[in-house]
C-alpha cells in the first residue's frame, strides 16, 4: 500500500505549528557489548560440544597407564533469518508534502532496523529461562544442564532471587564453582552484570559502592569493581538479571547480511519505493558462559 495524499492531508496544508512522533532519540548500540559478533558465509552455523579428559588416576607400580577418550557431544545449529520492510510514497504525496516529512521516512526505517536487531538479540536473554536452548536441549539458564562425562551443573540459583548483595555473592560463588564436561574446575569469573532499566540503580549501588550498600556499618563491599554494570534496555522482565562470564563461546550473533537499503521509482505509477533487508541470527552455545536469575 502506498502512502498517498489522502493519508496525510494535513501535510498539504500550511500553518501546522509542529509535527511530532516521527523522530526520537535512540540508545547507543547495546547488543554488540554482550554478544560475540561474527560474520557468516553459510545458511547456518553449527557448534559442537566436546569434552577433554577427567582427573588422572593413580598408576600402580608395574601396571599400564589407563587410557581415556574425549567425548563428542551434541551439535547446536544456528540458522540465519532474513528480515525486511519497505514503504511506498506516491509522486503526488511527495510533491505536496509542504513539510518534507516524506524525505525523513528512510531515516525512520533505519531506526526500525536498529531497534529490531536489539530486540531480537535481547530475546536470547528474555527467553533464556524457557525457549532459548543450548546444545543439551535445555533452556540457556537451567539448574540441570547435563555434562558429557556424567552429572549436571546449574547456571542459575536453586531458588530464584532478586538482585541484592546476597544473591550477587551467591552468583559469584556459583560461577567460581563451574566445571567442564568432565567435572574439572573451570577458571571462570563474572565479567558483566546485565540488568533491565528497573535495576540500573540497584546494580550500580552493588558494584560501585566502596562500602556494603545494604548495611549501616562501614564494612567493605567485596563486589566493588568485580563486575561491569550493563543496562540492557530491551530486557522485558523488570527483575531478571544476568552475569556474563569471561568464558568464551557464550552469546553469539552472526551477520549473514548486514542491512541493505534500496530505492526505486516505478515508471508506470511514478511511486517511490524504499526497502531494506538484513539477515542474521542470535543464539547461545556454552551455558557456563552465562549465569542468571529470573528474580523472585
Amino acid at each position: 500500500m502506498a502512502t498517498q495524499s489522502s493519508n496525510f492531508a494535513a501535510l498539504r496544508d500550511p500553518g501546522l505549528r509542529l509535527i511530532y512522533g516521527d523522530a526520537y532519540g535512540e540508545y547507543p548500540e547495546e547488543y554488540s557489548k554482550i554478544f560475540d559478533v561474527q560474520s557468516s558465509q553459510r545458511a547456518y552455523e553449527d557448534a559442537l560440544s566436546m569434552s577433554g579428559f577427567g582427573v588422572v588416576p593413580v598408576k600402580a607400580e608395574g601396571k599400564s597407564v589407563s587410557y581415556d577418550d574425549p567425548i563428542q557431544g551434541p551439535t547446536r545449529r544456528q540458522t540465519h533469518v532474513t528480515y525486511g520492510k519497505g514503504f511506498i510514497v506516491t509522486r503526488e504525496m511527495h510533491e505536496d508534502d509542504l513539510y518534507k516529512k516524506m524525505n525523513a521516512l528512510p531515516k525512520a526505517l533505519a531506526r526500525s532496523v536498529r531497534i529490531t536487531i536489539e530486540q531480537i538479540a535481547s530475546d536470547i536473554l528474555n527467553n533464556g529461562f524457557t525457549t532459548t536452548l543450548t546444545a543439551d536441549g535445555l533452556s540457556l539458564f537451567n539448574a540441570s544442564h547435563t555434562l558429557l562425562g556424567g552429572g549436571t551443573f546449574a547456571n542459575r540459583p536453586t531458588i530464584a532471587a532478586d538482585l541484592d548483595m546476597t544473591s550477587l555473592e551467591q552468583a559469584i560463588i556459583d560461577v567460581a564453582a563451574f566445571v567442564d564436561e568432565r567435572g574439572l574446575l573451570v577458571y571462570a569469573k563474572g565479567k558483566q552484570l546485565i540488568v533491565p532499566p528497573a535495576l540500573d540503580w540497584q546494580s550500580k549501588r552493588l558494584i560501585k559502592s566502596p562500602n556494603d550498600p545494604e548495611t549501616a556499618n562501614r564494612s567493605i563491599n567485596p563486589a566493588a569493581g568485580a563486575l561491569t554494570p550493563m543496562t540492557l534496555h530491551y530486557l522485558t522482565d523488570p527483575d531478571a538479571w544476568f552475569v556474563n562470564t569471561d568464558v568464551p563461546n557464550g552469546l553469539i550473533f552472526y551477520w549473514r547480511r548486514r542491512p541493505e537499503f534500496g530505492f526505486d521509482n516505478d515508471s508506470d505509477s511514478e511511486n517511490a519505493k524504499c526497502k531494506t533487508t538484513l539477515r542474521f541470527s542470535a543464539g547461545a552455545d556454552d551455558p557456563i558462559a552465562m549465569y542468571a536469575s529470573p528474580g523472585a
